[in-house]
């Protein structure tokens, strides 16, 4: 009797001790669902060129800026779109090739081909309806993280980090090339886009970084 006595008592303190250990989810890749056809999406759109014509893009080829391509931060890659200027009518079919833009309140980077197409390259941005015209043929696994925020001091990125990954149990730095390089601060890993949507409204209501936003990491 006393051995199982010893037994639960040792039994309850492990559970104690496990009751107060931090846990940290860590998702598994999933390939996730194409994007619908005929689904839109309104905001602003940029462009980019150099310094990264010439450069891998995200999905692996070399980026070049007179294609018609873009960057968007959470459609497969291989997704065609039609992106209309909403301030002339305007419009231009790209391909996802790329993930971005990485700064708040701009839902997609075109090319300097695309950019040109619609009239946009003096203004640099302009407000734009984007419509899915044809999912990919593969969607490549990954996650979903919320990006809370881009730093060129690296320092400031991983005060950042630390804060969220003590909050919200797990956070990271990835580097974007560039001169000077931005530090940009990721947070989560959910296998669905709904899910790190979620979650970057409780960091937005917690946290106060307004500028939370999802973006899909195709591997990790």
């Amino acid at each position: 009797m006393r051995n199982v006595f010893a037994f639960v008592l040792l039994a309850e303190v492990l559970l104690s001790g496990c009751a107060h250990k931090k846990r940290t989810r860590v998702s598994t890749p999933v390939a996730p669902i194409p994007a619908v056809v005929g689904s839109t999406e309104t905001g602003v759109a940029s462009w980019y060129g150099y310094p990264y014509h010439g450069r891998q893009a995200a999905d692996g080829e070399i980026y070049d800026m007179e294609k018609l391509v873009a960057a968007h931060r959470t459609l497969p890659f291989d997704t065609w779109v039609r992106v209309e200027n909403l301030n002339n009518g305007k419009d231009v079919e790209v391909r996802i090739i790329d993930r971005g833009p990485f700064i708040g309140g701009r839902i997609i980077d075109l090319s300097h081909a695309a950019a040109r197409a619609i009239d946009m390259i003096g203004t640099g941005t302009a407000p734009v309806r984007i419509v899915v015209i044809r999912p990919p043929a593969v969607v490549v696994p990954g996650v979903f993280v919320v990006q809370v925020g881009a730093f060129r001091d690296r320092s400031n990125a991983e005060s950042v980090r630390a804060r969220m990954e003590s909050a919200y149990g797990s956070a990271r730095l990835v580097v974007r090339d560039g001169n000077p390089p931005l530090w940009r601060v990721l947070v989560g890993s959910e296998p669905t886009e709904d899910g790190a949507n979620a979650l970057a409204a409780r960091i937005r209501q917690e946290s106060g970084e307004t500028n939370a936003f999802v973006i899909r990491l195709d591997s990790e």
